[in-house]
């Protein structure tokens, strides 16, 4: 049976496996622009972000020092992050 409390865990591996994968993105991208090599496209970052990678986005901003200059990833990614971790944590709440 499907319950808010599956659901939520569900979410919670998603989330975390996700944040994996931008975290390692946002590094190599930063990687790349260093390098001068073909970068990763803004959209693929935020559309990564939105399947659930936004806090590994911070985490990958606040550690590589990647994109920290842009207002719409300062701002973008804690707030995804935000909403997609406390729906998360509220389906998996009891009550």
């Amino acid at each position: 049976m499907i319950t808010a409390n599956n659901t939520g865990l569900f979410l919670i591996i998603l989330f975390s496996l996700m944040s994996v994968v931008l975290f390692i993105v946002m590094g190599i991208d930063k990687n790349h622009a260093r390098l001068r090599m073909r970068r990763v496209p803004e959209l693929t970052l935020f559309s990564l972000a939105l399947l659930g990678g936004a806090l590994g986005g911070v985490l990958g901003m606040q550690v590589f020092r990647h994109k920290t200059q842009h207002m719409k990833f300062v701002v973008g990614f804690p707030l995804i992050a935000l909403l997609q971790w406390g729906l998360a944590i509220w389906l998996v709440l009891p009550g």
